[in-house]
């Protein structure tokens, strides 16, 4: 039988794709909680605001805030919030912001966040980043490599300092 006479659904109906599981614990800075809980109650007010949608476009976007909103549900129900070191500590942890130095006198600087805050060009980078992992445990003064695609750069460790209230703006 032709489709051509039959009603094609609107979608409302249509289920949600299903969100990828987590491997690694979701670990978050409480500024980076914050962030997300801030987040979702402004998707809230766009979705209240956005209604049934009258055109595809419309429905599209919709789909995408729902579907925003359930990642950002699952999100804060799973999130192991996790206290930022005290400026006192003395190796690189979460929530560390770490100053490297290369062999070529370039100076790099990051911060170890959570999977759902990097933001690599703020130099936010997730605690299971093959760069974090280098960084975790290490003090100023000792020397790590970072295994990047590129090809493995030494870094010597210059600065560390743990910042009592995170930026809530990630």
């Amino acid at each position: 039988m032709s489709r051509a006479f039959v009603k094609e659904s609107d979608g409302e109906d249509e289920e949600l794709p299903p969100r990828a599981p987590r491997v690694q614990p979701c670990y978050i800075t409480r500024g980076g909680l914050v962030a997300r809980q801030r987040e979702l109650e402004q998707l809230q007010r766009e979705l209240a605001a956005a209604g049934a949608g009258e055109d595809f476009a419309q429905k599209a976007e919709i789909r995408r805030l729902k579907i925003r909103r359930r990642d950002l549900v699952a999100l804060l129900e799973e999130a192991v919030p996790v206290d930022v070191g005290s400026p006192a500590l003395a190796d690189v942890r979460f929530g560390a912001t770490v100053e490297l130095l290369d062999e070529d006198d370039r100076r790099w600087t990051f911060t170890i966040v959570g999977e759902d805050e990097t933001d690599p060009e703020r130099g936010r980078i997730s605690w299971i980043s093959p760069l974090a992992r280098a960084l975790i445990g290490h003090a100023p003064g000792d020397t790590v490599v970072w295994p990047r695609p590129q090809g493995a750069l030494e870094l010597e460790i210059v600065g560390l300092r743990y910042e009592a209230e995170p930026d809530a703006s990630a």
